[in-house]
């Protein structure tokens, strides 16, 4: 538990180092929200140029069956306007996420833990609703996991981002 203290304790440091960032010239500077899918997330999304963000994003995930996970994730976007329809922008980009995992049995007496490391891409959309501080965004994250239980590639992640923006 620990660990999970600290990475989380590491995602606020980053988050509050980038809103003293500087951001010219986008659609907005900061946004934060939820991040709906796999996984789960709090999100607080960066922008540092027109087109360059940072998101990192923090979640909580218990199964009921004995098992649990929190994730800490980090990623750059490059963003692309879609000339066709204001506000809406294309992203691709990277990073990295750590899996802390907690099992549980009743039944076998059993409990450990572990954690996860593993590197995504990012591929998806961005749009800031006109008149209105909302953000939405929905991106598809393959992702490559080196060690544990979910060692190997993962193409079932991605979510449907729900953001308030902070800060123009």
């Amino acid at each position: 538990m620990k660990v999970i203290k600290r990475y989380f304790l590491m995602l606020i440091l980053v988050g509050l180092g980038c809103i003293s960032l500087k951001a010219q010239g986008e659609n907005y500077g900061l946004a934060g929200g939820l991040r709906l899918g796999l996984p789960l997330s709090l999100s607080l999304k960066k922008f540092v140029s027109e087109s360059d963000a940072f998101e990192g994003y923090f979640g909580f995930r218990n199964y009921g069956l004995g098992y649990n996970w929190v994730n800490v994730s980090g990623a750059y976007q490059k963003h692309f306007p879609i000339e066709d329809v204001e506000n809406l922008f294309w992203y691709v980009g990277g990073g990295a996420s750590m899996y802390f995992f907690s099992f549980k049995s009743n039944y076998f007496g059993v409990q450990s833990s572990t954690a996860v490391f593993g590197l995504q891409a990012y591929l998806g959309l961005d749009y800031l609703i006109p008149n209105s501080p909302v953000n939405i965004s929905l991106d598809w994250v393959p992702s490559f996991f080196f060690t544990g239980v979910l060692s190997g590639i993962g193409l079932g992640y991605g979510n449907l981002g729900v953001r308030y923006t902070l800060a123009p």
